[in-house]
């Protein structure tokens, strides 16, 4: 299998699928590379190269004890970045890992990149502060990680429900599919899971979306509950130059599945234009 290593001797494992302009697929909190399963397969078939990796502590990646903050997730991902020689890339990140685009193209710049796709992504800012008033109350944060030492298993169980907006009366993905996903996210180190919800929900990215200044496309579900449009995607294609926004109306968080039709052919389309 294809690993990397970094600055910290991290192992990184990615996939790399296909020929042709270069398209890094960055996953969401708690998942890995293998929730881009229906986007890497259509991707790689229309020609192009998709690479998908396991950000540190989750999936087939190693799990440190520490480097979860988006400083070092950003520099991972400039590693990968060098380490494959990728020029002209698009960048897609799926909700926490928005995060990393917005940092790597702040931090390290866009020489090796050509776009940037945010999907359900957590840029800019969730926490409520006081210059943040519309932002998550921090009590949400705190017990999601309460949940997770205390029965990490069982609050993954739940958590995918109202990632993929399962309700009593709405299924939006089978029971096969909510499985699938909850062992993706099992695959994850506790460490790692835990810390990543201090990174994506504390992180503020107000000041690194200006400096994105590469043509950016900014996806969103209009029902998103797990990270709300109105104060994340309709404020980051605001605050970046030039971004276009599409709203999924209907769509909750991981449209990854239950929009992954729609997603696919946008993806395509920005990619190619």
């Amino acid at each position: 299998m294809p690993y990397l290593e970094t600055r910290d001797r991290t192992t990184i494992f990615f996939n790399d699928w296909g020929a042709g302009p270069p398209v890094v697929l960055i996953h969401g909190w708690p998942l890995n590379a293998d929730m881009w399963e229906y986007q890497s397969s259509y991707l790689a078939r229309q020609g192009v190269r998709c690479i998908a990796y396991d950000r540190r502590g989750f999936g087939r990646s190693s799990q440190p004890w520490s480097g979860y903050d988006y400083d070092t997730f950003s520099d991972d991902l400039a590693a990968l970045m060098e380490q494959l020689d990728l020029r002209d890339a698009t960048l897609v990140g799926f909700s926490m890992g928005g995060g990393e685009v917005v940092r790597y193209l702040a931090r390290h710049g866009s020489a090796r990149v050509r776009k940037a796709v945010l999907v359900s992504a957590v840029p800019p800012f969730l926490l409520k502060t006081e210059d943040n008033t519309e932002g998550v109350e921090p009590a949400v944060f705190a017990e999601m990680v309460d949940k997770i030492m205390e029965d990490r298993p069982s609050f993954l169980a739940h958590f995918g429900k109202q990632f993929f907006g399962v309700g009593p009366l709405k299924h939006r993905v089978s029971s096969e599919m909510l499985e699938w996903t909850r062992n993706l996210a099992l695959q994850a180190s506790p460490q790692a899971t835990r810390l990543c919800v201090a990174a994506f929900s504390t992180t503020d990215f107000r000041g690194d979306l200006p400096k994105v200044q590469v043509p950016t496309l900014v996806i969103h579900g209009d029902h998103d509950t797990t990270v709300p449009i109105d104060i994340s995607g309709r404020v980051s294609a605001r605050m970046i130059p030039g971004a276009e926004l599409k709203v999924y109306e209907g769509a909750p968080h991981g449209l990854f599945i239950t929009d992954k039709d729609k997603l696919n052919a946008d993806l395509i389309e920005f990619i190619r234009r």
